[in-house]
């Protein structure tokens, strides 16, 4: 990974980047550490994944279509509670999402 990020780009009210185009796995890695969480590469690929969903579907997944597209994508023993543990969050969608830059998934509070 490149220099580690000083300031986060803007955030919305929900802790979600504005502009999810200047997403970097840098910011991922900055966002996840306020949170105490250290992401590694398979993590990362895990958010890169969930980007390509965004574009794919123009939205946010909640937890079950985004399980079933890592499965789809490579990962297949993908699962909430492993996502849980891998995360460190009880919230899979919204907590990926908002690491890997994108809106708020539908339906998440």
């Amino acid at each position: 990974m490149a220099e580690p990020v000083t300031q986060l780009p803007v955030l919305d009210q929900d802790g979600h980047l504005q502009d999810h185009q200047c997403w970097t796995p840098e910011i991922a890695v900055a966002m996840a550490a306020l949170d105490g969480v250290e992401l590694t590469e398979p993590q990362i690929q895990i958010l890169l994944l969930l980007r390509r969903f965004y574009v794919a579907f123009d939205h946010a997944p909640m937890t079950r279509p985004l399980i079933a597209y890592l499965r789809q994508n490579g990962l297949p023993d993908t699962s909430n509670t492993g996502l849980m543990a891998q995360f460190q969050t009880g919230k899979v969608a919204r907590t990926l999402a908002r690491y890997a830059g994108l809106p708020k998934p539908p339906n998440c509070l």
